[in-house]
């Protein structure tokens, strides 16, 4: 048995360990400060530093918001933890996917669901486009709570061996930047008319909202062609689009990309935030990679530090990510509810989250 001293708590890829409440505190102060060094964000203040540490050193097993407080959730690949014995952690359970939506509905008492192919990426999901919507428009007429259509940009699959267009991966070991920016300036503009095409199929059958997931994944060119898309559709309709994060920075692949005369490499949540505003999204959902090396209090106060950052100055609202590795939810198939609850509740008590 932990010496009364000592309190159970986990480190980022979920493994179980003790710490005394001093090692806490020291963790939860250097986890802000590595996000304020890196983002040029304020640190967390002494009240917020003081909640993290009475959370984590609670021996409650479950840990939640104030009354009042409760925010609402927005998911991606929602009906996965139900059909799928891999994916997000599913059970498997013999449903189809109009079955599962109903299920989460009217059981789970969700907020909103998404609609979304397994494979999930807008490259072949747009194949499968007609399909998809008739999912989409059954679902209409048997739920009431906001259906959106889910999908990933994913540039990644535009390149080779999956796509037309050369792989910078190939391209930049050998010196070869000319080229391997010009293969993303390329693949972009395939990648922007796709997620276009697709978004418009999915008005045509009523969606109540897109959700452009994990975006910059493969850099800024990927960013780019979201933020472009995502100006389109907000300009052109009336559709609602969120745009969810990969990670809390975006990479540069390309390096020189710009939207709205803005650099697109390097840029940090809150300044994410920013350009996506500006190309007209509804929601935006900044994400913070977990560090599988440090402990969950250290990473849950990166994650609430970067979070705050955004909801200072944001006048859409925010929903941050709290799956699995971001949010300072620990990296491992079954995402362990301490800390799910705990990283949670910290999101909306002290990132001031507007949902999840």
């Amino acid at each position: 048995m932990p010496a009364v001293s000592t309190i159970i708590t986990r480190m980022g890829d979920a493994a179980t360990v003790e710490m005394t409440a001093d090692e806490l505190r020291r963790d939860i102060v250097e986890g802000s400060e590595a996000a304020a060094a890196k983002g040029k964000v304020p640190v967390l203040e002494e009240r917020e530093v003081e909640y993290l540490v009475e959370m984590f050193t609670s021996p409650s097993r479950i840990w939640g918001v104030e009354r009042g407080h409760e925010a609402i959730l927005t998911k991606d690949g929602s009906t996965n933890t139900i059909c799928s014995s891999r994916l997000s952690s599913g059970v498997c359970a013999p449903l189809n996917r109009e079955a599962a939506v109903r299920l989460f509905e009217t059981a789970f008492a969700f907020d909103t669901m998404e609609v979304g192919h397994t494979d999930y990426s807008v490259k072949p999901a747009k194949f499968l486009a007609s399909l998809e919507a008739q999912h989409l428009d059954l679902l209409q007429h048997v739920t009431v709570l906001p259906l959106f259509y889910g999908f990933m940009p994913n540039l990644g699959l535009y390149y080779r061996p999956d796509g037309p267009y050369p792989n910078p991966s190939d391209l930049l070991p050998m010196g070869k930047i000319d080229e391997a920016r010009a293969a993303q300036e390329e693949a972009l503009e395939a990648c922007r008319e796709d997620v276009v095409w697709l978004s418009r199929q999915m008005i045509d059958v009523a969606a109540d909202g897109i959700n452009y997931d994990t975006v910059a994944s493969t850099g800024d060119a990927d960013f780019l062609a979201t933020l472009q898309a995502c100006e389109e559709i907000s300009s052109t309709t009336d559709l609602p689009v969120e745009i969810g994060m990969a990670a809390e920075m975006v990479l540069g692949f390309h390096g020189e990309l710009e939207y709205d005369g803005v650099r697109l490499a390097g840029l940090w949540p809150h300044q994410q935030l920013e350009l996506v505003e500006k190309a007209g999204a509804a929601i935006f959902g900044p994400v913070v990679n977990t560090n599988t090396r440090k402990s969950c209090a250290w990473n849950v106060a990166r994650a609430v530090t970067f979070v705050k950052a955004v909801t200072a100055k944001a006048k859409i609202p925010i929903h941050p990510n709290v799956g699995m590795g971001v949010g300072g939810v620990p990296t491992c198939e079954v995402v362990p509810a301490d800390m799910v609850s705990r990283a949670s509740a910290a999101m909306i008590e002290i990132g001031k989250a507007d949902g999840l």
